[in-house]
């Protein structure tokens, strides 16, 4: 898709702007390395050769230790890869186990000395920020749970934009009845409470639901109350487009409502629409941390900031480690999205960047 000279001179202000461009490379980069999280940290081996054959169980299905040779209750459960690792070592036959980087996943519990219990950071062990109370890890559990985090508020911003950008566009464009009638059910909608309605929600959804369906069902409650303030935006927007030279020309020539929406007032009416972006993603991310330290949000065990700020909190003189480690994630993450917001917002500015002298 080629892009217009006025797009291109938006784009050459924002990556102008360094603290907002430099906020957008980290944050893809960040985004990218979460993408392939389970290659750096995770408790499942890279790659594992036994008798000759080499398997890479990393993204394959769950294997038990009878596939190596395990005997006794280890050859019926799941393979414990690092122990695994020491047993080939101790056989020292040219099998090998080759682990991550950090050799440690969000649902693993290392019970040192037997017992599960928040241990303080330990280079020797691989717990660089410690472990939780029940002896999982921090920094594997802060990776995976910040890429639940982002792909769940980049749903819930595409979701939100798709239901508000529609319908607003919708009222600003047809006006009349069809506008006052959405007006009036937007009003009674957005006095629905949002909170009241996920705790009940959720007391009633069967424990049964797998952890996916619970998200999609959070998800959709979250977007069904979020796209009300959009809509009043668009119609706006799409309201100044509308009175415009260029749509009563595109109107006396026959072009269909469809062309002049799409065609005509949508790409004119991106600029408003973009700068809310990053300001979307912030409130979901905000709102799904929040829920989750509630104990509304993400169900567990599902890796989360907001039930590592909620579990830190509770055990705040015990394990600081825990808290700190959350809030210190969460404040980064915030940092850099407001900081590619307010980039956008700047690069994007009509009053900058206009065809009227």
């Amino acid at each position: 898709m080629r892009l217009n000279p006025l797009t291109l001179r938006k784009l050459k202000r924002f990556r102008e702007i360094r603290r907002g461009y430099y906020s957008f490379l980290i944050l893809v980069g960040l985004l990218g390395l979460s993408a392939v999280s389970e290659l750096i940290i995770n408790d499942r081996a890279l790659a594992v050769r036994y008798e000759g054959t080499w398997t890479f169980p990393t993204y394959g299905p769950v294997e038990l230790g009878a596939d190596y040779g395990l005997e006794g209750t280890a050859a019926r459960r799941p393979v414990d890869y690092r122990r695994l690792q020491a047993h080939f070592d101790e056989q020292g036959d040219g099998n090998r186990v080759i682990m991550p980087l950090i050799p440690w996943g969000p649902y693993y519990n290392d019970a040192v000395g037997g017992i599960l219990r928040a241990e303080p950071p330990n280079f020797e062990r691989g717990h660089y920020l410690g472990t939780d109370t029940t002896g999982r890890d921090i920094l594997a559990r802060l990776v995976y749970g910040f890429r639940t985090a982002m792909l769940f508020a980049l749903a819930f911003t595409a979701l939100t934009y798709l239901i508000g950008v529609t319908i607003g566009c919708a009222m600003g464009y047809f006006g009349g009845l069809f506008d006052l009638l959405f007006q009036r059910i937007i009003e009674i909608w957005s006095n629905v409470p949002f909170l009241y309605m996920v705790i009940i929600i959720f007391s009633v959804i069967p424990a049964t639901f797998s952890v996916g369906a619970r998200i999609g069902i959070l998800l959709m409650i979250m977007v069904l109350f979020s796209w009300t303030g959009l809509t009043y935006y668009m119609r706006t927007a799409t309201y100044k487009e509308k009175a415009r030279d260029y749509t009563a020309a595109a109107q006396v020539l026959g072009a269909s409502t469809g062309r002049i929406v799409f065609r005509h007032i949508l790409p004119n009416t991106v600029a408003t629409m973009v700068t809310f972006v990053p300001f979307t993603v912030v409130g979901a991310i905000t709102a799904i941390t929040a829920l989750d330290f509630l104990g509304f949000g993400l169900p567990p065990p599902t890796p989360s900031i907001g039930e590592m700020l909620k579990q830190g909190t509770a055990n705040l003189t015990t394990a600081p480690w825990i808290v700190s480690s959350a809030f210190a994630a969460l404040v980064v993450i915030l940092l850099l999205v407001t900081f590619i917001g307010e980039a956008v917002r700047e690069a994007f500015d009509p009053r900058q960047f206009t065809l009227y002298k």
